[in-house]
């Protein structure tokens, strides 16, 4: 965060009372540095973007816990859920031990609104995935760090361009694959990296699959929510409770996450998570696979259109085969020369309403002894980080990278839009990870960016950014 010359908070108040009063009727959050660096008031000043199921249930009580950090203003195109976040913040607060204050939440209807307040340093984004890219990019080019929900973006074009921007604005960044804040992942893959199961020659990767949904009707748009702003970038199609979110519920799972349109389906909603910590393990963060060949079924009616139960294998330059298939036990399992790994959530869930699906243990190996091999100081060993919220939270304070970058984020995505890819064409795909392209394949590489509906859409953005 830039830094000013410190006031008092006296002097500070003696200068605002001093304004005229057509300035006090339209109030500007007060950035974190006006204080001094050792002020209580000098924290990280986030802004919430989407006040849904996971903004309620993860982001904002992962970002609220944490006193480096104050949560000023929540952004939603439902109003309904734009009143529920502000309370949510303000409740707590109001609640927090030795607050002296009352805590104010700013609202906004529209993010970009949001980013133009000089005094938010950093914004979380719990949009649905078709908003992400846009997201992302203009926080970044408005000078906000970021933290988003997997998965990062919806194509492989939208990838890299979140990752180049993010990067080239310096911005602190984080994505919630919240799996390398977990002890056992991290454990799991430093193990592997470090040849406790030999040479890695295959990981498997086991996911759930959503059901497909009945033809819906058409319904009247709630006068709640901007329904054109929220289908953003995608087609204009009619308004149905069951194509966007449950209006009287924050916990139930909406039915976006089961729309090509707004979501891919499990292959990128639980997948960036799986494959993340997949590449982690394989030593492939920053790269992605060479081929891919998949296999899905997919619905051929009905409103909810993401595929079915699947079978994905993808080649890597190294010599790894990944296998990823809804009949596999919900983890993922290192195979090696002189053993196994088997590493996963255990009995958690992200939220209630998750798809059931049978994890296996959270850290098991084919001999036990693997799982209690002492590392040496030269064996290799990845970022800590037990509070992914946390993390971001250090990060822009220290500006150096949390435990997952924009570019290993974008990775671990393109691999699954990669076999998403796969799964709808049905063939071997050849990719070049170096170049982002599929090797002589048009239809494929015709596959990797989408049409945008003006004005929305991250390349209409950057037009006129």
């Amino acid at each position: 965060m830039k830094r000013i010359p410190s006031i008092s908070r006296r002097q500070f108040l003696k200068l605002t009372m001093a304004g005229s009063a057509g300035a006090l009727a339209f109030p500007t959050i007060v950035p974190s540095s006006v204080f001094g660096q050792n002020a209580p008031s000098n924290r990280i000043h986030i802004g919430q973007i989407g006040c849904g199921r996971i903004g309620h249930t993860m982001d904002l009580p992962g970002i609220l816990k944490h006193d480096i950090a104050r949560v000023v203003a929540v952004c939603d195109l439902d109003t309904r859920r734009l009143g529920l976040g502000k309370k949510q913040v303000e409740d707590h607060y109001a609640k927090a031990k030795g607050s002296s204050t009352v805590q104010v939440c700013a609202t906004y209807g529209d993010f970009r609104e949001l980013l133009k307040d000089p005094g938010i340093d950093a914004v979380s984004i719990s949009t649905p995935e078709h908003w992400h890219a846009e997201a992302i990019v203009a926080a970044a080019l408005a000078g906000k760090d970021v933290y988003v929900q997997k998965p990062l973006t919806m194509t492989l074009e939208e990838g890299r361009l979140v990752s180049d921007t993010v990067q080239k604005q310096r911005r602190a960044f984080q994505i919630g694959s919240q799996q390398r804040s977990g002890a056992q992942f991290r454990l799991a893959c430093e193990l592997v990296r470090n040849g406790r199961i030999g040479k890695l020659h295959t990981v498997k990767i086991g996911l759930p699959v959503d059901p497909a949904g009945i033809v819906e009707p058409e319904m009247p748009v709630p006068p709640n929510l901007n329904y054109d702003m929220w289908l953003g970038c995608t087609p204009k199609v009619f308004y149905t409770e069951n194509r966007v979110h449950p209006q009287n519920s924050l916990t139930e799972r909406p039915g976006w996450l089961r729309i090509e349109s707004y979501c891919l389906g499990m292959i990128t909603g639980w997948g960036s998570h799986h494959v993340d910590i997949a590449h982690w393990g394989m030593g492939t963060e920053l790269t992605g696979p060479i081929e891919a060949e998949g296999k899905a079924e997919f619905p051929k009616s009905g409103l909810w259109n993401v595929h079915g139960p699947y079978h994905i294998e993808m080649k890597y330059a190294n010599g790894v085969t990944m296998i990823i298939d809804n009949t596999f036990v919900n983890g993922v399992r290192f195979e090696g020369s002189e053993g196994w790994i088997f590493v996963s959530r255990g009995g958690e869930k992200a939220t209630a309403s998750d798809p059931a699906s049978a994890f296996g243990k959270a850290l098991e190996a084919r001999d036990p002894k693997i799982l209690n091999s002492k590392l040496g100081p030269n064996d290799l060993r990845l970022p800590v980080s037990n509070d992914h919220h946390l993390n971001w939270l250090q990060s822009i304070k220290s500006r150096k990278p949390a435990v997952t970058t924009p570019e290993e984020a974008h990775r671990s995505t393109s691999a699954c839009i990669i076999g998403w890819i796969a799964m709808k064409l049905g063939r071997k795909l050849r990719w070049d990870p170096v170049k982002e392209k599929f090797i002589n394949d048009d239809e494929a590489n015709a596959m990797c960016s989408r049409a945008e509906r003006a004005p929305y859409g991250l390349r209409n953005l950057l037009k006129k950014a």
